[in-house]
């Protein structure tokens, strides 16, 4: 029997010509295409179907939007101790729990690994500009109330009290990403306006989920106080050549993931500016809010950053994700110093041991004794080295079942006035309880 029949050629050819428009449709839309939109949509959702088969088969979910069940450390304990040492620290730890089939917030006495409060809340809401909210805890605050501000990773923020009741939600904008209060008890956070800033809006710019990330200051209540476009910012200070990305097919071309505020004045930065980590600039930003001018535009041997935080008077540190296109097996952390001009790496060698590696997220934390703590977000693991840079403990996300879920950015609070505070709100809850 010949293969190449009369049925069998036409349908090839029809298969082909099929093929060439479903690319030229995709190619269209991202050129800045306007017309055909259903049969464009139509087109993106076939495109995503692979996308979202894969989410699917990795969470063991018919529900894309579930965490994915990870794997990497799947042969380790939950929770091991190498070194014993006695640390008054609370661990601000949000992760996903598969068991429970949903996020929560664990506060951790690191001295003992107790949990001694946990916050967990379903909030049902979509988000007017983008999708429902698909509710994990990215790098939460608790403020001295014992109240807990965070969003679910481009959602809204919301706000819940010590027993995780609701208290509001602010919907403006889509909040994403690091949560920091400043020297005047103002909250800053990464966020992305629609409608879009007003370079954006001049371009006109066809992408329709293109992200105009922004900084923003919210108070306490949710109040936005000061909003600015890193776009605006960039182009105003003439850097980044950001007049030419506007003109490109770029969806995401900043993706702002860290806001740093100097909580006081030194040689190199004042009172109230702010590092802004710029991912897809691989680039470190001091801004000054209150002129408008960026100070410095750090870049170096990192390539798609996370987590600035200022260390000293004259230091910050950075959590490299290390995603160049050679040399990338392992995640770092940087010390850049603005006297010298220096960058040097972190404890780089026992990284390198621990096989640690984040390609997206993960963050980086210098306690007050000089310790390190590192978060492997995409392989729901957390370790603690001491000064020496000797492990003290390790710990891996996994639910009662064995099943490892994300990290989405933890915290170990040494502040012993709010450890103190803290601790007395868990036991006038289990006063009451009794």
């Amino acid at each position: 029997m010949e293969f190449f029949t009369y049925p069998a050629l036409l349908i090839t050819i029809i298969f082909f010509i099929g093929l060439i428009l479903f690319g030229s449709l995709i190619k269209y839309h991202f050129d800045g295409g306007r017309k055909y939109q259903l049969l464009i949509k139509i087109s993106l959702f076939l495109a995503n179907i692979p996308m979202t088969l894969n989410k699917m088969i990795r969470s063991k979910s018919f529900n894309s939007l579930k965490p994915p069940i990870l794997t990497k450390h799947k042969n380790k304990k939950r929770f091991e101790q190498f070194v014993p040492c006695k640390r008054d620290g609370l661990l601000v730890l949000p992760r996903y729990d598969h068991s429970l089939n949903k996020a929560v917030v664990d506060v951790i006495d690191i001295n003992n690994f107790e949990i001694i409060h946990t916050y967990q809340q379903n909030i049902l809401k979509k988000n007017k500009n983008e999708n429902p909210i698909k509710l994990e805890y990215y790098h939460p605050l608790i403020l001295d109330d014992g109240s807990l501000i965070s969003e679910g990773t481009y959602s809204p923020l919301f706000k819940i009290n010590f027993n995780s009741n609701l208290k509001w939600i602010n919907d403006e904008v889509v909040f994403h990403h690091s949560k920091a209060i400043d020297h005047e008890e103002n909250i800053w956070i990464p966020g992305r306006l629609k409608p879009y800033s007003k370079y954006v809006k001049q371009f006109q710019h066809p992408i329709p989920d293109f992200r105009d990330d922004a900084i923003i200051k919210i108070n306490s209540d949710g109040k936005i106080l000061y909003k600015k476009s890193v776009i605006e910012i960039l182009i105003e200070n003439k850097l980044g050549d950001m007049v030419n990305k506007l003109k490109k097919t770029v969806s995401d071309p900043i993706h702002l993931n860290c806001i740093e505020p100097a909580l006081v004045d030194s040689r190199y930065w004042k009172k109230g500016d702010l590092f802004l980590s710029l991912k897809h600039h691989s680039a470190i930003v001091l801004y000054r809010p209150n002129t408008n001018k960026v100070i410095d535009y750090i870049t170096g041997p990192f390539a798609q950053q996370h987590d600035v935080d200022i260390i000293s008077e004259k230091e910050i540190s950075l959590f490299n994700n290390n995603n160049f296109f050679t040399d990338n097996e392992y995640s770092e952390v940087l010390i850049y110093n603005f006297e010298k001009k220096e960058f040097r790496k972190l404890f780089n060698d026992q990284l390198k041991k621990e096989n640690f590696k984040t390609y997206s997220s993960g963050m980086s934390q210098i306690l007050n004794d000089g310790a390190l703590m590192v978060e492997e977000e995409n392989h729901g693991r957390i370790i603690l080295f001491n000064n020496k840079g000797v492990k003290e403990w390790e710990f891996i996300n996994k639910d009662q079942n064995q099943k490892i879920g994300l990290i989405s950015w933890s915290r170990i609070i040494e502040d012993q006035l709010f450890i103190k505070k803290f601790k007395s709100l868990v036991k006038n809850e289990k006063r009451q309880i009794i």
